[in-house]
C-alpha cells in the first residue's frame, strides 16, 4: 500500500520515526566495546617455561656443587652460578650457599610462583682436571657455544669421567711432596727418599680407611702418628747418618696433611661475607688439626718411651747454594702437588713456576732481610694471588690450580711440628706459642691470596652483570616506561 505525502508529514509518524532511530543507535553505542580505561601491567620478566627453568637450576646446581665440593670459595661459586643462569636466560635468581647445601630460587614477577631447587654437598674431592673442565663449560657457554642441554650433557660426562690418572700416580704425587719439602727445608738425599716412602705408605693406608668410611678425624690421627712412629722406627735402626735431621721427614708429613685443609678459601669466605660457611670451614680445619696433633704428640710420647726422641732442626742455612736448592724444591713441590690434585699436564709448568717464586719471594725475604716468618708470608701469598688473578684473565690454568699448587712450599709444617714438640716435651706454655704462630702463619698465607685476587679481579661493567646488580637510574616514575623494569631475553633466546 503506498502512503500518501500527507501520511508521511503526519507528525505522529515524524515522532515514531526519530524515537526508533534514537533507540537504535543507543543500543549500538551500548553493545559496541571501547577502549580499555586501565593500561596493561607487566606482572614481571620474562622466563622460559617450567622446564626450561628445572633445566637451568639443575645445571647450575651440579655446576655449584662441583665448584664447592672441590675446595672454591663461596663467593667464587656464587658468581660463577649467577654468571651461568643470566648467560642461560634467567637473570632474576638468588644463591644461597652453606658449607654442605646449595640453595637457588628463580623468581618470575607476579606472573608465576617462584621456582627453588637445593642439593646437598654430600663428598669432598680434589679433582682440579674435573674443576677446570667445568669452568671450560661454563665459558662455552657463555660465548654461546654451547646451549643448555649440551652443556648439562658435557657437565654430566665430566661427572661420570674417571680421574685422568691412576691412583698410583696420585700417591707418587703426595710422596714426591714431602720428599721436595724436606729438601726445601734443608734435609739431605736420606731425609728426602725417606720422606717419600713414609708418605707414600701412609697414603696408600689413607685411601683403605677412606674406603672404609673412616671418619676424617680418624685419618688425621693415624696420618699423624703413622709419620712419627716410622721416623721413630728408622732412628732406632740406624738408618740416618749423624749429620741427617729427622725431624723434616715430621714435617714434610704434616705439609702433606695440612695441604688437603681449606684455608685459603675460609679466609676468602670470611672476608667476602659468608661468615656462615667459613665458620664451618674453621670447625672443619680445627678438627682435622687437633686429629693431626693428637696424632704426632702420641707418636712423640712413644718415642719417649721406648727412648728415641726426634728433636727439632735448627733454622733453615741461608747460603746462596741452599736458596737456589729450595727454591728449585719449591717448584718442584708445588708441581707435585698439583700432580696429586690431577691437574691437567698443560698446567704443571705455570704451577712449577708460582711456586717457585713464592718460596724465592719468601726466602728472599727472611733470609736476606730482618723481615719476620709471618709477614713473609704474607708478602709470598700476595704473589700467588696476583699470578692467579693475571692468569685468570687469559690462561688455561684454573685460579685454584695456581692458588693451592703456589701457597703449598709456604706451609707452615716445620713450625707446626716444632709446636707439637713443645706440648710434648716443654709444656702447654711454650707450645701453644709456636702453635699460634703457625696459625698465624696459615692466616697470613690465605689473607695475602685472598688480596692478590681482590687486586687482580677484573671489574665488569654494568651491562655485563646479571640485572639484579644493575645500578637503577634516577629518573623521575612517570618518564619510566613500564617495560623499563624487565630484562629483554630475545638475545639470551637467539643464543640458545
Amino acid at each position: 500500500m503506498v502512503r500518501t505525502v500527507a501520511e508521511e508529514s503526519h507528525p505522529a509518524d515524524r515522532f515514531s520515526r526519530r524515537l526508533r532511530g534514537a533507540l537504535r543507535r543507543d543500543a549500538k553505542r551500548l553493545l559496541t566495546p571501547g577502549p580499555s580505561t586501565v593500561p596493561m601491567l607487566m606482572l614481571g620478566p620474562q622466563v622460559p617455561d617450567d622446564a626450561q627453568v628445572q633445566q637451568v637450576l639443575d645445571l647450575c646446581m651440579r655446576v655449584g656443587e662441583i665448584q664447592l665440593s672441590s675446595g672454591e670459595s663461596v663467593d667464587e661459586v656464587t658468581a660463577t652460578m649467577l654468571r651461568l643462569a643470566n648467560a642461560a636466560g634467567l637473570p632474576a635468581v638468588d644463591v644461597d650457599i652453606t658449607f654442605t647445601s646449595i640453595t637457588m630460587c628463580c623468581h618470575r614477577g607476579n606472573a608465576a610462583t617462584p621456582v627453588t631447587s637445593m642439593r646437598l654437598v654430600r663428598y669432598r674431592a680434589l679433582d682440579l682436571s674435573r674443576l677446570a673442565e667445568t669452568d671450560k663449560i661454563v665459558l662455552d657457554l657463555e660465548a654461546g657455544k654451547l646451549d643448555v642441554r649440551a652443556a648439562s650433557a658435557a657437565v654430566s660426562e665430566v661427572v661420570k669421567a674417571r680421574h685422568p690418572y691412576p691412583r698410583w700416580v696420585a700417591t707418587f704425587g703426595w710422596a714426591g711432596l714431602a720428599a721436595s719439602i724436606a729438601l726445601l727445608l734443608g734435609g739431605g738425599a736420606i731425609t728426602a727418599a725417606a720422606a717419600f716412602v713414609t708418605t707414600a705408605v701412609i697414603d696408600r693406608i689413607g685411601r683403605v680407611l677412606n674406603r672404609l668410611g673412616v671418619a676424617s678425624f680418624f685419618q688425621q690421627t693415624l696420618g699423624g702418628l703413622l709419620v712419627t712412629v716410622s721416623t721413630i722406627g728408622l732412628i732406632a735402626l740406624g738408618f740416618f747418618p749423624a749429620d741427617a735431621r729427622p725431624s723434616y721427614i715430621v714435617a714434610a708429613g704434616i705439609t702433606v696433611l695440612l695441604s688437603g685443609l681449606s684455608v685459603v678459601s675460609t679466609v676468602q669466605d670470611a672476608l667476602t661475607g659468608y661468615y656462615l660457611t667459613s665458620a664451618a670451614r674453621i670447625v672443619e680445619i680445627a678438627l682435622l688439626s687437633a686429629g693431626l696433633l693428637t696424632g704426632v704428640v702420641v707418636g712423640l710420647k712413644f718415642g719417649f718411651a721406648v727412648q728415641v726422641s726426634i728433636e727439632v732442626s735448627g733454622d733453615l742455612p741461608s747460603s746462596a747454594a741452599q736458596f737456589s736448592l729450595s727454591t728449585l724444591a719449591g717448584a718442584t713441590s708445588a708441581m707435585f702437588y698439583a700432580i696429586a690434585g690431577y691437574t691437567p699436564l698443560r698446567s704443571l709448568p705455570v704451577a712449577g713456576a708460582v711456586g717457585g717464586a713464592s718460596w724465592a719471594v719468601y726466602g728472599a725475604l727472611t733470609q736476606f732481610t730482618e723481615v719476620g716468618n709471618v709477614t713473609a708470608t704474607g708478602v709470598a701469598a700476595l704473589v700467588v694471588g696476583l699470578a692467579a688473578g693475571l692468569l685468570r684473565r687469559g690462561g688455561n690454568t684454573p685460579p685454584m690450580v695456581i692458588t693451592l699448587a703456589g701457597v703449598t712450599p709456604l706451609l707452615p709444617g716445620l713450625a707446626a711440628y716444632q709446636g707439637f714438640y713443645q706440648l710434648a716435651v716443654e709444656g702447654v706454655a711454650e707450645g701453644l706459642v709456636t702453635v699460634t704462630l703457625a696459625l698465624a702463619t696459615g692466616l697470613a698465607l690465605a689473607a695475602g691470596v685472598a688480596l692478590g685476587e681482590f687486586l687482580t679481579r677484573p671489574r665488569r661493567r654494568a651491562e655485563e652483570r646479571p640485572a639484579e646488580e644493575r645500578p637503577v637510574e634516577d629518573k623521575p616514575a612517570e618518564e619510566k616506561p613500564v617495560e623499563s623494569a624487565v630484562e629483554p631475553q630475545a638475545a639470551v633466546d637467539e643464543s640458545q
